[in-house]
Protein backbone atom coordinates (compact mmCIF):
# COMPACT_ATOMS: atom_id res chain seq x y z
CA UNK A 1 0.00 0.00 0.00
CA UNK A 2 1.36 3.39 -1.03
CA UNK A 3 1.19 5.87 1.51
CA UNK A 4 -0.83 9.23 0.62
CA UNK A 5 1.54 12.33 -0.19
CA UNK A 6 2.43 14.76 2.62
CA UNK A 7 2.49 17.63 -0.40
CA UNK A 8 -0.99 18.59 0.30
CA UNK A 9 -0.40 19.02 4.21
CA UNK A 10 2.79 21.10 3.87
CA UNK A 11 1.33 23.25 1.08
CA UNK A 12 -1.63 24.05 3.52
CA UNK A 13 0.27 24.55 6.87
CA UNK A 14 2.64 26.82 4.83
CA UNK A 15 -0.59 28.79 3.60
CA UNK A 16 -1.87 29.06 7.26
CA UNK A 17 1.89 30.11 8.56
CA UNK A 18 1.76 33.17 5.38
CA UNK A 19 -1.51 34.40 6.43
CA UNK A 20 -1.33 34.08 10.11
CA UNK A 21 1.93 35.97 10.17
CA UNK A 22 0.89 38.88 7.71
CA UNK A 23 2.38 37.42 4.71
CA UNK A 24 0.96 36.81 0.89
CA UNK A 25 1.07 33.21 0.44
CA UNK A 26 2.15 32.75 -3.48
CA UNK A 27 2.14 28.98 -5.58
CA UNK A 28 4.77 28.50 -8.22
CA UNK A 29 3.12 25.96 -10.74
CA UNK A 30 4.03 24.26 -13.73
CA UNK A 31 1.35 24.20 -16.09
CA UNK A 32 0.30 21.58 -18.14
CA UNK A 33 -3.60 20.70 -20.02
CA UNK A 34 -5.39 19.82 -16.87
CA UNK A 35 -3.51 23.16 -15.31
CA UNK A 36 -6.51 25.58 -15.39
CA UNK A 37 -5.19 29.12 -15.48
CA UNK A 38 -4.91 32.22 -17.76
CA UNK A 39 -2.86 31.03 -20.30
CA UNK A 40 -2.03 34.68 -21.53
CA UNK A 41 -0.68 34.96 -18.20
CA UNK A 42 1.90 32.02 -18.34
CA UNK A 43 5.66 32.51 -19.05
CA UNK A 44 8.09 29.26 -20.22
CA UNK A 45 5.63 26.68 -19.01
CA UNK A 46 4.88 28.48 -15.71
CA UNK A 47 3.04 30.71 -13.77
CA UNK A 48 3.11 32.41 -10.22
CA UNK A 49 -0.28 33.11 -8.31
CA UNK A 50 -0.87 34.71 -4.99
CA UNK A 51 -2.95 32.93 -3.22
CA UNK A 52 -3.62 35.65 -0.41
CA UNK A 53 -7.02 35.52 1.50
CA UNK A 54 -7.73 38.68 -0.05
CA UNK A 55 -6.17 37.80 -3.95
CA UNK A 56 -8.50 34.76 -3.82
CA UNK A 57 -12.50 33.82 -3.14
CA UNK A 58 -13.65 30.35 -2.52
CA UNK A 59 -9.78 28.90 -1.87
CA UNK A 60 -10.16 24.95 -1.37
CA UNK A 61 -6.38 23.55 -0.95
CA UNK A 62 -7.46 20.07 -1.53
CA UNK A 63 -5.18 16.34 -1.41
CA UNK A 64 -5.74 16.32 -5.61
CA UNK A 65 -6.29 20.22 -6.80
CA UNK A 66 -5.71 23.61 -5.22
CA UNK A 67 -9.14 25.47 -6.77
CA UNK A 68 -10.14 29.31 -6.38
CA UNK A 69 -11.94 32.32 -8.24
CA UNK A 70 -9.19 35.29 -8.86
CA UNK A 71 -9.10 38.48 -10.47
CA UNK A 72 -6.90 39.11 -13.76
CA UNK A 73 -7.47 42.20 -15.61
CA UNK A 74 -10.89 42.88 -13.51
CA UNK A 75 -12.45 39.78 -15.03
CA UNK A 76 -13.04 36.88 -12.33
CA UNK A 77 -12.07 33.31 -13.48
CA UNK A 78 -12.13 30.32 -11.91
CA UNK A 79 -8.75 28.25 -11.53
CA UNK A 80 -7.54 25.01 -10.68
CA UNK A 81 -4.50 23.56 -10.50
CA UNK A 82 -3.29 20.26 -9.98
CA UNK A 83 -1.14 19.49 -6.56
CA UNK A 84 1.54 17.95 -8.16
CA UNK A 85 1.88 20.33 -11.03
CA UNK A 86 3.38 23.08 -7.21
CA UNK A 87 6.93 23.85 -7.53
CA UNK A 88 6.85 25.85 -4.49
CA UNK A 89 5.14 28.01 -2.04
CA UNK A 90 6.44 30.59 -0.16
CA UNK A 91 5.81 34.44 1.13
CA UNK A 92 6.29 36.95 -1.47
CA UNK A 93 7.71 39.45 1.67
CA UNK A 94 10.61 37.74 2.83
CA UNK A 95 10.73 34.23 0.31
CA UNK A 96 10.30 32.27 3.35
CA UNK A 97 8.58 28.52 1.87
CA UNK A 98 9.65 25.21 0.85
CA UNK A 99 10.12 24.13 -2.82
CA UNK A 100 8.80 20.46 -4.24
CA UNK A 101 9.22 18.57 -6.94
CA UNK A 102 7.38 18.04 -9.81
CA UNK A 103 6.13 14.58 -10.59
CA UNK A 104 8.36 12.49 -12.97
CA UNK A 105 5.72 11.10 -15.45
CA UNK A 106 4.19 14.35 -15.21
CA UNK A 107 6.92 16.48 -16.25
CA UNK A 108 7.41 14.03 -19.14
CA UNK A 109 3.80 15.36 -20.33
CA UNK A 110 4.69 18.70 -19.53
CA UNK A 111 7.52 18.06 -22.41
CA UNK A 112 5.41 17.01 -24.81
CA UNK A 113 2.63 19.79 -23.76
CA UNK A 114 5.32 22.35 -24.12
CA UNK A 115 7.07 21.18 -27.32
CA UNK A 116 3.78 21.32 -28.75
CA UNK A 117 2.95 24.81 -27.96
CA UNK A 118 6.25 25.57 -29.26
CA UNK A 119 5.63 23.98 -32.52
CA UNK A 120 2.98 26.03 -33.10
CA UNK A 121 4.65 29.72 -31.92
CA UNK A 122 7.07 28.76 -35.14
CA UNK A 123 4.19 30.25 -37.83
CA UNK A 124 4.60 32.93 -40.35
CA UNK A 125 1.68 34.79 -38.91
CA UNK A 126 2.98 37.17 -35.76
CA UNK A 127 2.03 36.48 -32.70
CA UNK A 128 -1.92 37.44 -31.47
CA UNK A 129 -2.40 39.72 -28.55
CA UNK A 130 -5.07 37.69 -26.18
CA UNK A 131 -8.19 39.53 -25.93
CA UNK A 132 -8.77 42.56 -23.70
CA UNK A 133 -11.53 42.98 -21.19
CA UNK A 134 -14.70 44.64 -22.42
CA UNK A 135 -16.34 47.60 -21.01
CA UNK A 136 -13.56 49.88 -19.98
CA UNK A 137 -12.08 50.19 -16.61
CA UNK A 138 -14.17 48.59 -13.75
CA UNK A 139 -16.16 50.32 -11.34
CA UNK A 140 -17.51 49.48 -8.01
CA UNK A 141 -21.47 50.49 -7.49
CA UNK A 142 -23.20 50.52 -4.05
CA UNK A 143 -26.35 48.84 -3.60
CA UNK A 144 -28.67 50.47 -1.01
Amino acid sequence: MELPSTKPYLLRALWEWCCDNGFTPHIAVEVDERTRVPREFVREGQIVLNLGPTATNKLQIGNDYVEFQARFGGVARELSVPIERISAIYARENGAGMAFEVDGEEAMADETFVEAVESDVVSDEPPTEPPRPEGGRPKLQRIK
